[in-house]
C-alpha cells in the first residue's frame, strides 16, 4: 500500500489549520506528524480517515484493490473508543466483527499488548493505562494496513510504551503504514518526521 497526500488543505470552524501540506508513505514507512498544539496534527489525522472535509488537495491510496481507504485503515484516537459496560473481550470481539479481516483472537491480542488476565473484566473497571492497551489491541484483532495513532504513548507506562513499540515494529516489518500524531518521540528506528506550524 502507499498513501500520497497533495497539496492538502484543512480548515476547522472557519479557520485554516494547515495549507500546502505533501508527503507520500509507503509500505513498511511510519512517519511522526509533530507540532505545538493547534498545529492541525488530529486534524490530518481525521482528515486521511475521513471525518473531516479537507478545504483543497488529494487524499490518495494505491495498492489496496477493491477497498477504500477507511476500509485500510485502524484509526486510535485520544478517545479510546470502549463501551464501558461491555468487558474487554466483549469490546475485542465488536471491533472485530465490525472491521472484518480477523487477524488475532482477542484473547492473543490481549496477551501482546500485556493485559492476559483482562478479558473478562469489564472496561469501566480498568485504569486508563489498561485502557489504553486494550484500545491498541484492536489493532491486532483485524488486519488493516494503515494504522493512524493519535498521540498513542497516551497514558501508557515505560513497558507499555516497549510494548507498542515491539507491535508498531512487526506491523512495519509486514508491510504495514504507520502515521502517528505525537508530542513524545516515536519509539522506531528510521520514523521520518513531518512538522506542522514550523
Amino acid at each position: 500500500m502507499q498513501l500520497a497526500v497533495d497539496n492538502l488543505a484543512c480548515r476547522r470552524a472557519g479557520r485554516r489549520v494547515f495549507e500546502h501540506l505533501s508527503f507520500t508513505l509507503g509500505a513498511g514507512e511510519a512517519l511522526a506528524v509533530t507540532g505545538r498544539n493547534g498545529a492541525g496534527k488530529s486534524t490530518l489525522i481525521a482528515a486521511i480517515a475521513g471525518l473531516v472535509q479537507r478545504h483543497a488537495g488529494e487524499i490518495r491510496a494505491s495498492g489496496i484493490g477493491e477497498r477504500t481507504l477507511p476500509e485500510s485503515l485502524h484509526l486510535v484516537g485520544h478517545r479510546d473508543g470502549l463501551k464501558g459496560s461491555l468487558t474487554v473481550e466483549e469490546n475485542l470481539a465488536f471491533a472485530t466483527d465490525l472491521l472484518g479481516s480477523p487477524s488475532l483472537a482477542p484473547a492473543e491480542a490481549l496477551a501482546r499488548v500485556g493485559l492476559p488476565g483482562a478479558a473478562h473484566l469489564p472496561v469501566a473497571y480498568l485504569s486508563a493505562g489498561q485502557r489504553r492497551r486494550v484500545a491498541l489491541a484492536r489493532l491486532l484483532v483485524a488486519r488493516r494496513p494503515l494504522w493512524l495513532l493519535d498521540e498513542p504513548l497516551t497514558a501508557l507506562d515505560t513497558s507499555g510504551q516497549k510494548l507498542l513499540a515491539g507491535i508498531m515494529a512487526e506491523h512495519l516489518a509486514g508491510g504495514g503504514l504507520i502515521l502517528a500524531a505525537t508530542h513524545a518521540p516515536l519509539p522506531l528506528e528510521n520514523a521520518r518526521e513531518l512538522r506542522l506550524g514550523a
